[in-house]
């Protein structure tokens, strides 16, 4: 491709941009629904989706079990964080406690954390609490691994130097090692949200009688597809506004590298 021609490719571009797409997928689902192409039964219309989801948070239907979902979700995430920030501290900054933790959680890496489920089920019942600790013992890994890595990836030469300052351990740890591994403990929170959310729809399918789960159950036994995409497009902005918040954090938290605020603004 010639100079030129490269030029021009890049300076190339569809009327509505990355946005075409997405709103000709749409039209041609609501053209498809109205001309019987696709029954409710296999997928509702998206103005049906719309007025569905209208519905249900007039009604207050939608608002009531997102609250309940967005509970379980919070409770099993700050345990799972406190946990990964507990041996991820302990393993990074003591060579004992990398020792005894890390082999526990890289045996832990290898076990798919729905795997455990039926597990859970049996110690715990199949109330909150199961679905809680499924959550937790899901979204703790990628905050112990993100924490741990950072604070060991810590450039030498700048614990040497704090050292030179006369910093005590606790001084160095304070000032050098967690803010130096700070970026990569809001990467593994950001993984730790998003895996939260995969595993809630799993953990809300059993035996929820509120919540974004039993949403779906209900509408999966009467075929009300609308609700079922309402419940679906309710995960992905789930999804969306915690990726959001964590880079919120991380340009406050992460204001005295430029860089790093640059790449995530």
């Amino acid at each position: 491709m010639t100079g030129g021609n490269r030029r021009k490719w890049k300076d190339s571009h569809l009327p509505g941009g990355r946005w075409l797409s997405p709103v000709l997928i749409l039209l041609l689902w609501e053209a498809g629904s109205r001309g019987g192409l696709i029954p409710p039964r296999i997928l509702a219309a998206p103005s049906d989706v719309f007025e569905t989801m209208v519905g249900m948070i007039v009604s207050g239907e939608l608002p009531a079990n997102l609250a309940v979902s967005l509970q379980r979700m919070g409770l099993g995430l700050v345990i799972g964080t406190a946990i990964g920030l507990a041996t991820g501290l302990t393993a990074g900054l003591s060579r004992v406690g990398e020792q005894l933790i890390d082999p526990l959680m890289q045996i832990k890496r290898t076990i798919p954390s729905l795997a455990l489920t039926p597990l859970l089920i049996l110690w715990l019942g199949i109330g909150e609490a199961a679905k809680i600790a499924l959550i937790a013992f899901a979204t703790m890994f990628p905050v112990y691994l993100n924490l741990y890595g950072g604070i060991r990836n810590i450039d030498v030469r700048l614990i040497d130097a704090a050292r030179s300052f006369g910093l005590s351990r606790i001084e160095i740890i304070a000032n050098v090692i967690l803010p130096g591994a700070m970026s990569s403990l809001l990467i593994g929170l950001r993984y730790a949200l998003s895996i939260s959310i995969l595993v809630l729809v799993v953990a809300e399918q059993v035996n929820a009688s509120e919540g974004l789960g039993y949403l779906v159950n209900n509408a999966r036994d009467f075929m009300r597809t609308d609700i079922i995409v309402v419940c679906i497009l309710v995960y992905a902005l789930l999804g969306l506004a915690s990726d959001w918040i964590v880079r919120r954090i991380e340009v406050r938290a992460l204001q005295w590298r430029p860089d790093m605020v640059g790449a995530v603004a």
